[in-house]
């Protein structure tokens, strides 16, 4: 990994349609200044508007991700992005004439060969580079992401569908230049015969064709048509969530886990991963500040530190276990677990300093817990484990709450439910 920032060593063009336009595009790929990143430019229309690549421009994440500034738009970028993003090229400048980058053979290969053949130089500043020291949860919709710290970047990830063809598959590859071209950038776009009525009449997949596209119809792929990889349907979504990360604009250190990724849930991954990558919540509250908000004093002070805080909306909170715990002589001797109940308080301790800066005048208030719903224990949690706390506010109405809680140890669940509380004066 090259630890300066790079850039293409010379300019290249290349042609082709758009895989839901149809249109017929050229683009040309310039070498960019450090720091400038990843940009688009629609030269096709006045003023030759520029679009960056990042999670703020996202217009659509709708079987495809498009970006957009102002009245421009550009369709499809998640391809060219994991290519760019894969080889470490940091700042490039994409000019095109139409609404969508040429589809190629579906996959990200064909944006390999181009950008090898190109040839990288680096430049005389550092890599941005995000490195993950604590976990990050995403549900959106069916999907489920879990990213967590890793000496590398890695992207595993799980789909499955009600088909003979593609059934249940899991993939992993680890994200640096030569895997990444020999293990995941030759997965193609792919789609069942039975979505191409739909998704035409909805103005998608006009420019699809054999050429770009694996259609798996109800008796299997097209005569003729082989797998580059035996799991290649979930290489490609794969392939789509290194895209639609390289919004972050960081090389990335981390392991990201998903299950039925999509477009959706692939940019709300990005959007909290840009939100570490520039501090925005990183501030978080220390002990101190925490013993000015909350009541509990040992042994009942369940939170050491507030990780990330987002006003309004959640908060992520640590709990360091250790053997020095009150609770571990009784719970239980020769073999210590933390009792559930004191997990859901920690949760709810956290819900308490989330719901404090909601209200004027916290230091005259406490927080009391009405009921639990839904509480489920998924794993023990054991002395030297880290507990990440995460709660989100699901409802605020006159001083009576609603907040939904996750508490992880090493990304997986060991506790979940939801509260509803309510906020009195002390």
């Amino acid at each position: 990994m090259s630890a300066s920032q790079q850039t293409l060593a010379r300019p290249f063009e290349a042609e082709g349609h758009g895989l839901h336009t149809g249109e017929a595009v050229r683009v040309a790929l310039h070498p960019a200044e450090a720091g400038a990143g990843i940009a688009f430019r629609r030269v096709d229309l006045s003023g030759s508007p520029l679009i960056r690549a990042e999670p703020d421009s996202v217009r659509g994440v709708e079987w495809e991700t498009a970006l957009g500034a102002g009245e421009a738009t550009v369709r499809t970028v998640e391809h060219v992005l994991a290519a760019l993003h894969a080889l470490e090229i940091d700042n490039v400048r994409i000019d095109l004439d139409g609404p969508e980058l040429p589809a190629f053979d579906g996959s990200s290969r064909p944006w390999c060969d181009r950008l090898a053949d190109a040839g990288r130089v680096e430049q005389d500043a550092p890599a941005r580079t995000l490195v993950l020291h604590a976990p990050i949860h995403v549900e959106s919709g069916g999907a489920r992401y879990d990213v967590v710290p890793y000496d590398g970047y890695r992207v595993s990830g799980g789909i499955e569908f009600a088909h003979v063809v593609i059934g249940r598959q899991f993939a992993s590859v680890e994200i640096e230049p030569e895997r990444f071209r020999e293990e995941l950038a030759g997965a193609r776009t792919f789609g069942l015969a039975a979505w191409g009525g739909e998704l035409r009449a909805r103005g998608l997949a006009l420019g699809a064709s054999p050429r770009n596209t694996l259609v798996v119809g109800d008796d299997g792929l097209e005569e003729g048509v082989k797998l580059r990889y035996p799991d290649e349907f979930v290489r490609h979504k794969l392939l789509d969530l290194v895209g639609d990360l390289a919004l972050v604009g960081a090389r990335l250190r981390c392991h990201v886990v998903a299950e039925r990724p999509g477009h959706k849930g692939n940019i709300q991954v990005a959007r909290r991963l840009k939100e570490r990558l520039e501090g925005t919540h990183a501030a978080g509250l220390d002990i101190e500040k925490i013993l000015e908000h909350l009541p509990h004093r040992y042994p009942m002070l369940l939170v050491d530190r507030v990780l990330e805080f987002e006003e309004g909306k959640r908060i992520l909170g640590l709990k360091n276990v250790t053997i020095n715990e009150p609770f571990f002589d009784g719970h239980f001797p020769g073999h210590p677990i933390m009792p559930g109940v004191l997990i859901v308080e920690a949760l709810a301790q956290c819900g308490g300093l989330l719901l404090m800066n909601e209200i004027d005048d916290p230091s005259t208030k406490v927080v009391y817990f009405m009921s639990l719903d839904g509480v489920k224990f998924r794993r023990p949690v054991r002395p030297g484990d880290q507990l990440h706390l995460e709660v989100e506010l699901l409802q605020f109405r006159r001083n009576i709450c609603k907040i939904q809680g996750h508490a992880r140890v090493d990304g997986q669940v060991a506790a979940e439910g939801t509260m509803m509380a309510r906020i009195v004066d002390r």
